[in-house]
């Protein structure tokens, strides 16, 4: 049994299924007092110096006393608990959280599977077996839809397909954020066009991605990738693809992307996709694999999130359109607290009150 059967049969069966101390420091602080003592006698003591621990007392020059703690931060002024520390940004040379998600935790793999399996059975299963094929409808958003109010065309005789975003929807690119981890925050335009260019052997795909693409080319439905990518380096594009075991693509035909004097939107290219096709499935990590409209300028924060599950575009996730786990990059990574977390839901721990 191919993995993709075995996915999506698996699926198929879970839905039938105090003290006298005059000062307290941190430890580091207390190293800093020791060492400046420590310094001042050196040339007559000639000493080593010693272990700092917590709990030990030292006095200094001026006649202070002071004992090393564990604290790593000082308490807070209304002697409440220490506050916490403000989280770093990882040093470079370690793995960020959401690096240590996608590219490297079952769970994630999980996610994908669990995605593709759902892609699986909804065009072998649902879409295989309507009697009248010419009344099915493209997931393409038409070119006067909204998000409250989604249109969608009937395909008539046009071919069957599903189109792809490349990038942590099929491809991932391993290479590219390994050297990312190491550099540590930010990204370099110039770096990615020569990762594009030089790093096409440094891809994998995601899980479940190639066992799937296989399977619906297979059924007779054609696979098109539809990426922000640049044009200028579309066979680098098509060598990755085929590396990871989703091609062969032909260029222009079932590998579209960006040219480079295009924004970066990809409705056109979509609306041009389905004159030709009937899209059946849409698979993306990002809302705007699936529309433009999700990332409009004047469109909050929240209320981005609330069309997905709020409006007439609900019922679309899981049946034609398909999203993938990214918390890497993306559009998805923004708004403030008030955005994230209404101020009606916002907690604070009773025992960190002021009086």
């Amino acid at each position: 049994m191919s993995r993709v059967a075995l996915i999506a049969g698996l699926a198929l069966a879970a839905t039938s299924l105090s003290g006298c101390i005059a000062a307290a420091v941190p430890i580091a602080a207390a190293a800093g007092v020791v060492k400046t003592q420590q310094d001042s006698h050196r040339k007559k003591q000639e000493k080593p110096a010693p272990a700092l621990k917590p709990g030990q007392v030292y006095r200094t020059e001026d006649g202070q006393t002071v004992q090393v703690t564990g604290l790593t931060a000082l308490p807070a002024p209304n002697g409440g608990p220490a506050a916490p520390a403000t989280p770093a940004a990882p040093a470079p040379g370690s793995v960020p959280p959401e690096m240590q998600f996608l590219y490297g935790s079952g769970e994630a793999s999980a996610l994908s599977l669990q995605a593709y399996a759902a892609l699986w059975t909804y065009i072998h299963n649902d879409l295989r077996f309507r009697r009248d094929k010419s009344q099915i409808s493209s997931v393409v958003l038409t070119r006067d839809s909204t998000l409250t109010s989604p249109k969608f065309e009937t395909c008539g005789k046009r071919p069957m397909a599903v189109v792809f975003d490349v990038d942590e929807t099929v491809l991932l690119n391993l290479g590219f954020e390994s050297d990312a981890a190491r550099r540590g925050p930010g990204y370099d335009q110039g770096r990615w066009t020569r990762w594009e260019q030089t790093g096409a052997d440094k891809v994998d795909a995601v899980p479940g991605a190639a066992e799937t693409i296989a399977a619906i080319r297979g059924d007779g439905i054609t696979v098109i990738f539809n990426s922000n990518r640049s044009a200028s380096t579309a066979a680098f594009t098509a060598q990755a693809l085929d590396n990871a075991g989703l091609g062969p693509v032909t260029i222009g035909d079932t590998l579209i992307l960006r040219d480079d004097s295009a924004p970066g939107g990809k409705d056109e290219r979509r609306w041009k996709i389905a004159e030709r096709y009937c899209v059946v499935a849409m698979g993306g990590d990002q809302l705007g694999d699936f529309s433009d409209l999700f990332n409009a300028k004047d469109l909050p924060t929240s209320a981005r999130r609330n069309t997905t599950g709020n409006t007439l575009i609900a019922p679309l996730w899981g049946h034609g359109w398909f999203i993938l786990p990214n918390p890497v990059y993306g559009t998805g990574l923004k708004g403030g607290m008030d955005e994230v977390f209404s101020r009606d839901k916002q907690w604070a721990d009773p025992a960190e009150a002021k009086p």
